[in-house]
């Protein structure tokens, strides 16, 4: 049911000209948004009611979803005398129902009220007919939101949305990292209920489902504290850019998360001398982007100064760990090597002030249209490094659209990390032998001998003088036959 209607709607959007195909989720979101807060005021009404109170609807009448956008007759069909279309429909959400839905945004609240009010603040209705908005508004109204399998259907149904948003582009790459890939940093840094877990960077909020998913399906049935502990105390992120953001907010909504901790800002804004212990979290989970060139003025809020962002979100993170907390991020293979003063600083950082523990190198192509190598760095803070395990995800497929990485690439690494122990594809250095100049920590893999065998140059030489040697009296020969 949720398939269908969903490429119905990508079909009206597409014919009415509605934005780049990028587009087509946000506008999907802000309409399926005010459904899913019809459903869930219903339900909240019908518990109230069973507990003899009565209650407090958060929208005016005028702009509840059964007034404005699918108001019925008597049998629940369409009341086509009262349903607004055309340039109506149009004039009304543009002129009337996000104005009103904008006001709702409160400074330093995270409530449902402040998250309508962050969510509308920042959107455009972008649906350029009125008729085609009528079509998807009576699509949608034939959706559900009430149980949990009807979630769960459309969650996953939003999830491929966002994936193949991601894979439209270079721009809307930035918003989805390989959920096998996200599921199984989650597992390593293994969160625990009542923990804090916290992505500066967080896109469609891909790493904070999951680790909710991965924290509900531990414990077969929570207490309401505990329940409550999930919904406002345990995931917080930040997002810069608009879409993204407001695809993350209704990702995690959508999964059951009512009031997202999510921020609408640039992380790397802050300075990080005004971080406090308060500030900090007990896990970071993060793909940060990366290639990016930061201005001076942001280069000013951190102690190693570099244009790369993924390097300066890097520093934000450490130090909003807190002490004990632990990490699993996503990083450009080249930071393992680079030999920029930056790179060199921050790797000396790293190394001082947590336990690099686990070193996953992935191969070219687990990022969909993206073409860099990247690697996952574990570590614990507050204690320096002695000791990092590799492991080389080698292949025997090439990784592409058609062959993504996915969940059973993956199992070897999960099962040998917990012991980290050796293997063809793992081993271990002693950061002692590590170069205390460079710290370079480049994969190089000691248990592949596949490797070409380069020679020292002395060899070269004397292998050269011998073939010239050879060929003179190749010469020789021949001028004696002539």
């Amino acid at each position: 049911m949720f398939e269908q209607a969903l490429k119905n709607i990508d079909d009206i959007l597409r014919a009415d000209n509605a934005g780049s195909a990028l587009d087509y989720i946000e506008q999907t979101s802000w309409i399926l948004f005010l459904k899913y807060l019809d459903d869930l005021e219903k339900d909240k009404e019908k518990s109230a009611r069973l507990a003899g109170k009565k209650y407090k609807y958060i929208l005016s009448p005028e702009f509840r979803w059964q007034v404005w956008a699918c108001p019925k007759t008597a049998d629940g069909k369409i009341d086509h005398h009262k349903a607004m279309d055309g340039d109506d429909l149009k004039d009304f959400v543009n002129n009337k129902l996000f104005p009103y839905l904008k006001k709702f945004r409160v400074e330093d609240s995270n409530t449902i009220e402040n998250k309508i009010g962050e969510i509308f603040h920042e959107l455009k209705n972008k649906i350029q007919s009125g008729y085609s908005l009528r079509n998807i508004l009576d699509i949608v109204d034939k959706l559900h939101f009430q149980t949990n399998e009807e979630k769960h259907e459309l969650s996953h149904l939003y999830e491929s949305k966002i994936q193949n948003m991601g894979n439209a582009g270079r721009d809307g790459g930035q918003y989805y990292t390989p959920r096998p890939l996200i599921k199984t940093i989650v597992k390593v840094v293994d969160p625990n209920l009542g923990e804090t877990i916290y992505d500066g960077a967080c896109g469609s909020a891909g790493f904070l489902v999951e680790a909710f998913n991965y924290l509900t399906e531990q414990r077969e049935k929570l207490s309401s504290k505990e329940w409550d502990v999930l919904q406002t105390k345990t995931f917080f992120g930040k997002e810069k850019i608009t879409l993204p953001y407001i695809i993350g907010v209704m990702n995690m909504i959508l999964h059951g998360i009512e009031t997202p901790n999510i921020k609408h800002k640039n992380t790397l804004s802050e300075n990080l001398a005004d971080i406090q212990e308060k500030d900090r979290y007990d896990l970071v989970i993060a793909n940060p982007p990366f290639g990016g060139k930061e201005r001076p003025e942001v280069q000013q809020n951190f102690p190693i100064k570099t244009g790369e962002t993924a390097f300066l979100f890097l520093q934000h993170f450490i130090k909003i760990l807190k002490a004990g907390g632990r990490a699993g991020i996503v990083i450009k293979n080249t930071f393992l090597s680079n030999t920029d003063n930056a790179s060199v600083s921050l790797r000396k950082l790293l190394l001082e002030n947590c336990n690099l523990h686990t070193v996953l190198d992935l191969p070219g192509g687990a990022f969909q249209g993206a073409g860099v190598k990247t690697v996952v760095l574990f570590f614990e803070k507050g204690a320096p490094t002695k000791k990092v395990w590799f492991y080389q995800l080698n292949l025997t497929r090439n990784l592409g659209k058609g062959n993504p990485l996915n969940e059973n690439d993956l199992v070897e690494f999960v099962e040998l990390q917990k012991t980290k122990a050796d293997s063809t594809n793992s081993w271990s250095i002693d950061v002692k032998n590590v170069d205390q100049n460079t710290f370079d920590l480049s994969v190089k893999n000691p248990n592949k001998n596949d490797e070409v065998v380069l020679r020292e140059s002395k060899e070269i030489l004397e292998e050269m003088r011998k073939l010239d040697g050879e060929n003179g009296e190749i010469l020789d020969n021949i001028k004696k036959l002539l």
